[in-house]
């Protein structure tokens, strides 16, 4: 889709992030502007700061909106890790992770032979998702690879950096869902060609988790993300005790459960695995140093009882491991990563630690792209970066409004936005400078 070519500025207070508030402290990381422009033009960011330094900047004639006292302009949110082709059963009832793959997750899977459907439902998830302010998601496809093409297309359709692949599993699925070690290759190489870097299109090799491929599988997945330098790797780690129990007898040869990706050469630059609750010191430690990144889903893990990830240990100051924030649906209960926001707060306290407002913001924006390897694109308002960029009403319900009238300080308005807001809060969503 073409992007705009004409000055689009927005006025109004402004947040963003300059750098890691784990390690730099919130004070010297984010950057708050009460009285701003960003300027947008060409799909990327022209200007930002001070309305008073960017107004004289701006091209003759442009326009500028006011966004109004009770609105935030933020950049776009970051989902990390997230299943498309489970929009159709989030707040499935009842059971933990390995049982309700079986009896949710695999059952709607196998409805995705249709490329008819596959498409509807691309776009219903992907219009949720700007809808609830997120403008970019790694998500996983199933073993189909026309679902990566509608998923693909869908977001081309709406302008969308987006990443994804097929979902990689020769074992322990139906048979309806299972590829072979080389069909899962060749697909997956065809989509490559097809999708990564075309557009604002990424491609991730997707073994879905250790459990459901064969040494096989897991040795041709890892050979075609060294073939192809750029692309991403995603799939699952220490969600489940029992999945890991279950992950060490598949390999009894590896030493845990990371072990496994790391033998095949999964671990690294752009490669992100959701949850890692259960993760050793050391298999932590080995992820710092390969700066392989954990997407933490903390409404899934609630919902499927999975445990309580712990941030602040994954985040210690000598080894921290890249961490994004994301909604995991259809495990996950919401697409808003305003509520996830909340939740991950909550299983923090859960943990013994708070969680506060800013740094949870940084880690569904800077600090998700950062975790993706995308901090030079997306995340942030800054000049030059892509112009994802949404505009939030503070005042979205009259309870928020209400409360709002009695908060004390930025922060404690933040606060009450991640645990009080969801998809009514985002009031205009930019992407590549175009409302949408």
């Amino acid at each position: 889709m073409p992007t705009p070519s004409l000055t689009t500025a927005l006025h109004g207070c402004a947040l963003t992030f300059t750098g890691d508030p784990f390690a730099l402290g919130v004070a010297a990381a984010m950057r708050y502007e009460s009285d701003a422009i960003v300027a947008m033009a060409g799909g990327r960011i022209t200007h930002f700061g001070p309305a008073n330094a960017v107004r004289p900047q701006l091209p003759p004639g442009t326009r500028i909106k006011e966004c109004g006292r009770d609105a935030l302009i933020l950049p776009g949110f970051i989902d990390c890790h997230v299943h498309y082709p489970q929009t159709q059963i989030i707040g499935a009832y009842g059971q933990q992770l390995l049982d309700w793959l079986d009896q949710y997750t695999f059952v709607a899977e196998q409805t995705f032979a249709d490329p008819a459907h596959a498409r509807t439902v691309a776009g219903v998830f992907l219009d949720e998702c700007l809808r609830n302010g997120t403008t970019t998601v790694a998500s996983f496809c199933t073993v189909h690879a026309h679902s990566a093409d509608a998923f693909f297309e869908a977001a081309a359709a709406r302008g969308m950096r987006v990443i994804g692949g097929k979902c990689l599993m020769d074992r322990n699925a139906p048979i309806a869902l299972q590829d072979s070690a080389q069909r899962g290759y060749d697909e997956s190489k065809t989509l490559i060609a097809r999708w990564h870097g075309k557009g604002r299109a990424l491609y991730a090799i997707t073994p879905r988790f250790a459990i459901s491929s064969t040494p096989e599988q897991m040795a041709a997945a890892g050979a075609l993300w060294k073939e192809h330098p750029g692309t991403y790797l995603q799939s699952h780690v220490s969600e489940n005790r029992a999945e890991v129990e279950l992950a060490k007898q598949a390999y009894p040869d590896r030493d845990g459960y990371l072990d496994i990706y790391d033998h095949y050469g999964q671990l690294g630059p752009r490669a992100i695995y959701g949850h890692g609750i259960w993760l050793t010191e050391g298999e932590l430690k080995r992820m710092h140093e390969t700066g392989t990144a954990i997407a933490h889903c903390p409404t899934s893990n609630l919902f499927l009882g999975s445990g309580l990830f712990d941030l602040r240990h994954a985040k210690q100051h000598d080894r921290p491991v890249r961490v994004g924030l994301a909604t995991d649906v259809g495990a996950g209960t919401s697409l808003s990563m305003l509520k996830t926001m909340g939740a991950a707060y909550q299983v923090a306290q859960l943990g013994g630690h708070a969680l506060s407002a800013p740094l949870a913001l940084y880690l569904a924006t800077r600090g998700a792209a950062h975790a993706l390897y995308l901090d030079d694109r997306i995340g942030s308002l800054a000049i030059g970066m892509e112009a994802d960029v949404i505009v939030m009403n503070l005042e979205s319900t009259p309870l928020i409004e209400f409360r709002m009238k009695r908060c004390n300080s930025f922060e404690e308005a933040l606060f009450v936005q991640m645990t009080m807001g969801d998809e009514r809060a985002i009031a205009e969503r930019y992407v590549a400078g175009r409302l949408v």
